[in-house]
């Protein structure tokens, strides 16, 4: 008994077409490996110095449109679920504009001193300017690179819960010149630091930080004014309500959104990672360099 004649109509009209599309890709994959097999070896020297030529105008022309065409993949783009454990390590416009970093406050809670960092208002809120921000977040990298590369303790502060981890990967990328705060800043920390931590503490452990992050400026004034009376520089993200003269190095952007936060700390702590293996790498290259002048001295005595 047929096929046809044992099911329904519809079923029959699908299995034929099942059984030619089969007969289809059998038939191309037959007339591929045809293809294949019925291509001749290398018999001779001509033809290996052929097929040698050949690959040599290949890579030639390979190697002259690469530089023209885009090397970037899965692997090394930039994807902004990611800015919390792969960031980025160079900041653009289009990535502060995907995090939501141009949304400041109501402009009627627009702080007068914010001015010049807004680009203006929609719908009643604040636009920030990032073509402001993005040169003011590479000279605060430039700002952690130098003082990492310098042996400097650097301070990431951010108190609010979404952001508890973003400082705490932050002060992980530094390594043992990195720490965070991320539950609250205890008043005097750095004024009050002798009935705090104790004399022993203070003589023998560096206390003071050289340097400090702040991802939420406002909920941090304690730590702010602290900073201020020891003299240590201070880095903050100003939204559109704050008055950008209250850190040293302001970054106007959208304080309240976490993805802005993981995108500028992300930048900040790589520059600070960069700093710290230069550092390093220098120090070791001095090492060496002592090493070579010693057995040199050694050799010449003998």
């Amino acid at each position: 008994m047929s096929l046809q004649s044992t099911t329904r109509p519809c079923l029959a009209a699908s299995a034929n077409s099942l059984s030619k599309s089969f007969q289809r890709s059998t038939l191309k994959r037959s007339v591929r490996w045809v293809q294949t097999a019925s291509t001749a070896p290398l018999q001779n020297r001509g033809d290996w110095l052929n097929f040698q030529i050949r690959r040599a105008d290949t890579g030639t022309i390979i190697d002259t449109f690469n530089r023209y065409g885009s090397t970037q993949n899965a692997s090394n783009t930039f994807k902004p679920r990611q800015t919390l454990h792969n960031p980025a390590s160079q900041a653009t416009t289009s990535a502060l504009l995907a995090s939501g970093a141009h949304f400041g406050h109501a402009s009627t809670r627009m702080n007068p001193n914010f001015v010049p960092y807004a680009y203006g208002t929609r719908a009643g809120i604040t636009i920030i300017d990032l073509d402001q921000t993005l040169p003011m977040l590479r000279r605060a990298a430039n700002l952690v690179r130098a003082v990492a590369h310098a042996g400097g303790q650097i301070i990431f502060i951010g108190t609010r819960p979404d952001i508890r981890p973003v400082v705490q990967k932050a002060a992980e990328r530094l390594g043992p010149q990195g720490f965070h705060v991320g539950d609250r800043w205890l008043p005097g920390t750095l004024t009050n630091k002798v009935p705090l931590f104790g004399l022993d503490v203070v003589k023998n452990t560096k206390v003071v930080p050289d340097l400090v992050v702040l991802l939420n400026p406002l909920a941090n004034m304690n730590a702010i004014r602290e900073c201020a009376i020891e003299h240590v520089p201070t880095i903050g993200i100003i939204d559109s309500n704050v008055d950008p003269r209250i850190v040293m190095y302001p970054i106007p952007a959208n304080d309240e959104s976490t993805r802005t936060a993981e995108l500028i700390a992300g930048v900040l702590s790589i520059a600070g990672r960069e700093g710290a293996a230069l550092a390093a790498a220098e120090k070791q290259k001095k090492a060496e360099k002592a090493e070579r002048d010693a057995q040199r001295r050694r050799n010449s005595y003998n």
